[in-house]
Formats: C-alpha cells, sequence, structure tokens
C-alpha cells in the first residue's frame, strides 16, 4: 500500500518531528509513503476569513499534488474536515475541479482515522507507563467525526493509565484566527482547558490537532507545568519504541 502524506503547513513549518512519528509508525505497518512536494496550504485561513479566491488558489495545490495518490494522510483532523466538507462547495462552478475535489475528499484521512478504519490497526505494540489524558479537537470530533479512533490506539497501549479529561469537548480556544480576532476570549477558554488538564494529574496531554496542542502546550508553559504536549503520533511512535526497549523520544 503506498500513502501520500498531506503534513499541514503547522506540522511541516513548526512540528516536523509529528511528521516523523507518522512516517516511522507507518513504515513499520508495511506502508510505502511518499511526500508530495507540491502541496501548500490547505485554504483553511483564507476560507475562514472570507478570502474564497485566495483559498481556491491554495486548494488547487492540494487537488494537483494528490492527483495520483491512493490514499492521503494527514495528522490534523481539521485540514481533513477542509478536504471533506468544503473543497467540494469551493469549486462548485467549474465541474471538473468539483469531480477532483470529491474524489481527494474520498481519499483522504486524518492518521488515527486511517489506522483504524483502512489499516485495521488497534494496536501498534506500544508501552507507554505514564498518566495521559486525551483532548478531541473540535473540527476533528464534530466537523470530521474522528471520536473513537485516537482513543482505540491509546487504550491498546500497554502500561497507560489514560485518565478522562474533564469537559474534554470545550473548545481550547484556538479556532485559527478566532485566537487573534478574540483575543480575551481565546485565553479565558485555554485558560480553563489548562486547568482541567492540571486535574488530572496527567503526566502528558495528547491530541490528534497540532493547532489545539500549541495553544494548550502554549498555557501550559505560560503557568511553568511540567505536562509533555504530543501528538498521538508522537506518542505511539515512542510508545513503539519503548516496547522494543529502544529510545523513543523523536529528536530533529
Amino acid at each position: 500500500m503506498k500513502v501520500s502524506l498531506f503534513i499541514t503547513c503547522m506540522v511541516d513549518n513548526l512540528y516536523p518531528q509529528v511528521g516523523v512519528a507518522m512516517v516511522r509508525i507507518l513504515d513499520k505497518l508495511g506502508v510505502q509513503v511518499v511526500f508530495p512536494e507540491g502541496q501548500t496550504c490547505c485554504g483553511q485561513p483564507a476560507f475562514n476569513s472570507g478570502y474564497a479566491a485566495e483559498a481556491r488558489m491554495s486548494a488547487r495545490t492540494l487537488l494537483e499534488a494528490f492527483a495520483d495518490a491512493d490514499y492521503v494522510v494527514s495528522p490534523s483532523g481539521s485540514c481533513t474536515g477542509m478536504v471533506h466538507h468544503y473543497y467540494e462547495d469551493l469549486f462548485a462552478d467549474d465541474a471538473r475541479l468539483a469531480r477532483e475535489a470529491k474524489t481527494l475528499a474520498n481519499k483522504t484521512y486524518e492518521f488515527s482515522q486511517f489506522l483504524v478504519n483502512v489499516l485495521g490497526v488497534t494496536d501498534v505494540g506500544a508501552r507507554f507507563p505514564q498518566r495521559v489524558t486525551y483532548h478531541p479537537s473540535c473540527h476533528g470530533a464534530r466537523l470530521l467525526g474522528v471520536k473513537d479512533e485516537p482513543l482505540t490506539l491509546l487504550r491498546a497501549v500497554k502500561d497507560i493509565d489514560l485518565v478522562d479529561l474533564p469537559y474534554a469537548t470545550d473548545c481550547c480556544g484556538f479556532g485559527g484566527t478566532f485566537a487573534v480576532k478574540m483575543g480575551d476570549i481565546s485565553t479565558a477558554m485555554v485558560a480553563e482547558k489548562v486547568s482541567h488538564v492540571a486535574e488530572t494529574e496527567a503526566s502528558v496531554l495528547v491530541g490528534t490537532d497540532m493547532g489545539c496542542l500549541m495553544n494548550i502546550g502554549g498555557r501550559l508553559s505560560r503557568e511553568q507545568s511540567p505536562v509533555r504536549v504530543l501528538h498521538v503520533a508522537q506518542l505511539l511512535y515512542e510508545g513503539m519504541q519503548l516496547g522494543t526497549g529502544a529510545e523513543g523520544v523523536i529528536t530533529l
């Protein structure tokens, strides 16, 4: 099986270790991974700000980059949700591009969604002897419908102490441009989220979208919290390395 990696702007520019973890996991599962270099932004920031023409320009790069892909896998439910729910409408005035958008949506998956629902993998052989709590991102859970898949993978990890996050489905306050336009409200929301993380006494917060994790991690840092913030791919890969007795922290 061959997979094309849709890496997203945030992971490409700020958190490349998430992409590394994804590739290493997929490789261990026998999946060939390629990275189409023509991909750029999915267009979501422009689209959410009302700039449809600019969003279409960005979106066309993905249509072209992944035209020949069998499967497209992304570390972000938010960007994957953009492709699934808005691309076809974005190209509604062009029948050919609308068909291409629908084709792309049908073969594009968020990482945990791909592992569980396409590969049928629920246990990657990981061991992670720490207390962990999980934050479900709004776009991933509500827009894309990725709810059970990350938890299915985490519950299969050996020796993990997975604890529920109070008010887990409450937004963290990031919301892309929302955090900029409504800074005071965003700050209050993430402060509340971090207080709930503290209630769990977890040493690790895990999620599936780096926008949310960046926002929560930033607040945790400002409060001098020792809680580590990891994408689910990072935790699984570290756990896979621990499961074989090797060091699993990914450094670049």
